[in-house]
């Protein structure tokens, strides 16, 4: 049996993560917004003290990779000045937020978020995985996001708060919204949510009250384009930090806004796919893979070469994930096809997630498409 070492926490800025290439950073841009002037500094830090490549996270946070021991007090320092971290490292370790890309300033999803800001420190402490999510522009940017509790515009209702894995939620105002969410976190502890750690894996042995399921949920798809800038797709979710500053050469850009789904809302930039950028509808965003070795001490083999290879041969709709180890850090969850590395080459689950499994042993690192197909 594969076991590679499961963390029971995500990294963040003041508490890093080892891996193979160094200390993983991880930074929670406010509202899920980095200005130019952001994008400029953290550029700066990722060359000087890490791998100068910058990773987007499922969660819509950003990483840099590669950081010592010796030089993580001054990678804080420097966030801290451009005004990416919180004073206070337990908050910052709180801040578990994804929101659309659309909002403005007073609208309101920007409303409801500074609420949460607010009611955040009077909540308990909970997993620190344990996230939200608000989904409240016009079309459901991030219906698949990971979050525990979520607020959303209804099928039906305006408004509506959601516990995730629910398939459907409660009917909320404006004025009502954080009581709920508050109320919602109090069930999920007195519950006995935190053994489990997060809200969907809780509601597969713990029933929801009706109370909380009476609100239908909408399940339209998430656009490719936006009014309010340009979607640019990051494959495998790391860029090279001489993309990012070719980006902030654009005059008209304001700031990135940061999605799940490896992709970033260049806010009021040229109508064009920049270089080091995908479209936001390339094949290669279907197709996951980890950092894969050496950059991972627990991977077994490297993965990105081989995942962009396979890619060309996916079918529409299909997707591929391929892990360096049975953790399925990349894409922990089921995939169509699912490639995990062991004792040199690869091991193939169908229809399943890393740790489930495999359907064929041994495969080689230099294996096609037609070796994964059923």
């Amino acid at each position: 049996m594969r076991g590679p070492a499961v963390k029971g926490w995500c990294p963040g800025a003041y508490r890093p993560m080892a891996s193979g290439d160094g200390l993983v950073v991880r930074i929670r841009p406010w509202l899920g917004e980095v200005s130019v002037d952001q994008v400029k500094a953290l550029a700066l830090v990722a060359e000087k003290f890490g791998t100068g490549m910058i990773d987007l996270t499922s969660r819509a946070n950003l990483q840099i990779r590669g950081v010592t021991e010796a030089d993580h007090d001054a990678v804080i320092e420097a966030l801290l000045s451009a005004d990416l971290l919180d004073d206070d490292p337990a908050q910052e370790g709180r801040r578990n937020l994804v929101m659309t890309p659309e909002w403005s300033a007073g609208d309101l999803t920007h409303r409801l978020a500074s609420d949460w800001l607010k009611l955040l420190p009077e909540l308990p402490d909970l997993p620190s995985k344990f996230g939200y999510v608000i989904d409240t522009s016009d079309a459901p940017w991030i219906s698949d996001a990971p979050g525990d509790i979520r607020l959303e515009r209804g099928a039906v209702d305006p408004l509506i708060l959601v516990a995730d894995g629910a398939a459907y939620g409660l009917p909320v105002t404006e004025a009502t919204a954080m009581a709920a969410l508050k109320d919602l976190v109090a069930w999920f502890v007195e519950s006995g949510g935190r053994a489990s750690g997060r809200m969907a894996k809780h509601l597969k042995t713990t029933s929801l009250p009706d109370v909380w399921l009476t609100a239908a949920r909408r399940h339209d798809e998430s656009p490719c384009s936006s009014t309010y800038g340009t979607i640019l797709g990051v494959p495998f979710g790391q860029v090279e930090t001489a993309a990012l500053r070719r980006l902030t050469e654009d005059t008209a850009l304001k700031a990135l806004r940061i999605l799940p789904g490896r992709r970033l809302l260049a806010m009021g930039s040229s109508p064009q796919i920049a270089e080091g950028f995908c479209a936001p509808d390339d094949i290669l965003l279907k197709v996951h893979a980890c950092t894969g070795a050496p950059g991972c001490a627990q991977a077994l083999g490297p993965t990105r070469a081989l995942a962009r290879r396979l890619a060309q041969d996916l079918p529409l709709g299909e997707s591929l994930h391929v892990s360096g180890c049975a953790k399925g850090c990349a894409f922990p969850r089921r995939a169509d096809r699912t490639l995990v590395a062991a004792n040199g080459g690869f091991d193939l689950v169908t229809n399943g997630a890393p740790w489930d499994a495999p359907t064929k042993r041994g495969l080689p690192a230099t294996l096609s498409f037609k070796d994964i197909q059923a």
